[in-house]
C-alpha cells in the first residue's frame, strides 16, 4: 500500500507566505524558503507553494521564488497560481518545481491539460478543483472559489482524468478555513471513480479530520496550511498519530 502522504500549503504574495479564511482576511505568516525547509525537516512528504499574485511581475517573482525554493528544499514540491499555458509551466518546470497545479485556467480551457500532460507527462500536472456544494449538487468555482461555473465536480475531475491530469487535488470551499474536517463523503465518491491520486483539501483541524479522510474519505493526501503554519498540529506528531491508527505513512 502507498504511504498517505501530508502536504503543507502555502500561498504566496508577494513573496511572502499568506494564510486567510474562506481566501479573505489575508495575512503574512512568514518567509516561504524558512516554511518550507522547516516543514520538509519536520517530515512532511511534499509541499504546494501557490502564487495569488495576478501581475506579471509578481509572475516573474515567483519564478526566482521557485528557483531559491529547489536550491534549498529537498522533497518535492507543487507549483500553481497564474499557469494559464505550457510556457508558464515550462518556465517553473525548469526553476526547479516537481509538478504544476492548474485550477481556474483548465476550467476556461480544458485543453491546457491535454497539452500539460503531452508536454511534460501526467505526473506533472494536477488539476486543482475549487467546489462549492449547493443544494446537493458540488458547484466548480474559479477565482478562488468567488465564481461559480456551469461545471461539477465529478463529471469535470473524470475529465481531467481522461485529459491526462495525473492528480487532482479537491478543495470544498464549504470546508476551507474552517477546522471542522475535510469534505470526505465527496472525496471518497472521487477515489471510488478515478484512478489517478486525490488530494483533500479545506477543512483540517485536527489530527483525527486526517484519519477521517484517509480512511472514510479515501483520500491518497491531505494538504493543510494554517494549522502547520500556526503550530496547531506538528507533523511529526501528526504522523506519529496516524501511524499508531494503523495509516500508512513515512515516518
Amino acid at each position: 500500500m502507498l504511504a498517505k502522504r501530508i502536504i503543507p500549503c502555502l500561498d504566496i504574495k508577494d513573496g511572502q507566505t499568506v494564510k486567510g479564511v474562506n481566501f479573505v482576511g489575508i495575512k503574512s505568516v512568514g518567509d516561504p524558503v524558512e516554511l518550507g525547509a522547516k516543514y520538509a525537516a519536520e517530515g512532511a512528504d511534499e509541499l504546494c507553494f501557490l502564487d495569488i499574485t495576478a501581475t506579471h511581475e509578481g509572475r516573474k517573482t515567483f519564478a526566482e521564488l521557485v528557483r531559491k525554493i529547489s536550491r534549498y528544499i529537498n522533497i518535492p514540491f507543487t507549483v500553481g497560481g497564474g499557469i494559464s499555458e505550457v510556457s508558464d509551466a515550462d518556465v517553473l518546470l525548469n526553476a526547479g518545481a516537481d509538478k504544476c497545479s492548474i485550477n481556474s485556467s483548465a476550467v476556461r480551457n480544458p485543453e491546457l491539460i491535454s497539452q500539460m500532460a503531452k508536454s511534460f507527462g501526467s505526473q506533472f500536472v494536477v488539476c486543482a478543483i475549487d467546489a462549492r456544494e449547493e443544494n446537493g449538487k458540488w458547484v466548480v468555482t474559479v477565482n478562488g472559489g468567488r465564481i461559480p461555473t456551469d461545471k461539477e465536480l465529478f463529471s469535470w475531475a473524470k475529465e481531467a482524468e481522461d485529459r491526462g491530469a495525473g492528480e487532482i487535488l479537491f478543495t470544498s470551499m464549504n470546508h476551507d478555513g474552517t477546522k471542522q474536517g475535510f469534505a470526505n463523503e465527496a472525496l471518497a465518491k472521487l477515489g471510488d471513480m478515478l484512478k489517478i491520486p486525490i488530494i483533500a483539501s479545506g477543512g483540517a483541524g485536527s489530527i483525527d479530520h486526517f484519519v477521517d479522510t484517509f480512511t472514510h474519505g479515501k483520500a491518497d493526501a491531505g494538504l493543510a496550511a494554517s494549522i502547520f503554519h500556526y503550530g496547531e498540529i506538528p507533523i511529526p506528531l501528526l504522523k506519529k498519530e496516524l501511524h499508531k491508527k494503523g495509516i500508512v505513512v513515512r515516518l
